[in-house]
């Protein structure tokens, strides 16, 4: 790798206790555009990782971050955390239809996060 690449981040899916993965299934069930969209937003945190900024993605509070989706009026959003070693957490997605991120989405990453660390901790 040449000084002026930069080194990818892993993105890895969360996924609940049944194996479900509720950011990929948010994002299988999205329209085509919007979907395209969405993973054209992937590749490029997969490259700029915490760098990126609005108005693809946005730091919502307390480390979690939204990958912002919109195609005319219509507004997804795909939330995620950042991990140790260059990992990338996708948790779940939502379209968004108010002003601010609803409470209960960022409550549920939080969740979701706290459930990631407790099993990587229950692994080692």
């Amino acid at each position: 790798m040449n000084t002026l690449e930069k080194a990818k981040f892993d993105i890895l899916f969360y996924n609940l206790i049944d194996g479900t993965k509720p950011a990929k299934d948010f994002i299988v069930g999205l329209p085509p555009k919007m979907k395209a969209k969405i993973l054209r937003l992937i590749d490029i945190l997969e490259t700029n990782g915490p760098e990126l900024r609005e108005p693809y993605s946005k730091h919502s509070n307390d480390g979690i971050f939204e990958l912002r989706g919109k195609i005319g009026s219509d507004t997804s959003r795909v939330l995620y955390f950042f991990m140790i070693g260059k990992r990338v957490i996708l948790t779940h997605g939502f379209i968004k239809k108010t002003q601010k991120t609803p409470p209960s989405e960022i409550e549920r990453v939080k969740k979701y996060r706290t459930e990631y660390l407790s099993r990587k901790e229950n692994q080692q």
